[in-house]
């Protein structure tokens, strides 16, 4: 069983060929059955053979293609102080991308990609 782990939004997964993923959202404007690339893979392992990148590997890509976005559950965030008369209650729905994971490898950039871009540090 091969499987990559590899980052997006802040966060690590771990994931094998044919996987529905839900991430955060990713930046971008995608339609159902639009192919995103994840290139920041830290790990692959095809059976025997463990790669591990520093932080990345190079070269290796990972196939998804969008499926849906949408909002989780609501959770309810409560704020009381007692003997006061205070209380709160707020809601948030997070944000998600849900992808299904194809090719996993050594593949050609596509053309609708997830990347970070660094800003440069401005001097005061």
């Amino acid at each position: 069983m091969s499987f990559a782990i590899i980052e997006t939004g802040g966060k690590q997964y771990r994931i094998s060929e044919g996987e529905i993923l839900k991430t955060e959202k990713i930046p971008g404007d995608f339609k159902e059955g639009d192919k995103v690339t994840f290139d920041k893979v830290l790990l692959m392992q095809d059976g025997e053979k463990v790669e591990v990148g520093t932080p990345y590997l190079e070269g290796v890509t990972i196939e998804a293609v969008f499926e849906k976005e949408g909002k989780g559950k609501k959770l309810h965030i409560i704020k009381f102080r007692p003997k006061s008369r205070y209380s709160k209650k707020i809601g948030h729905r997070q944000p998600f991308t849900q992808v299904k994971i194809g090719k996993v490898g050594k593949a050609a950039k596509s053309e609708k990609t997830e990347k970070v871009e660094k800003k440069p540090a401005t001097a005061k």
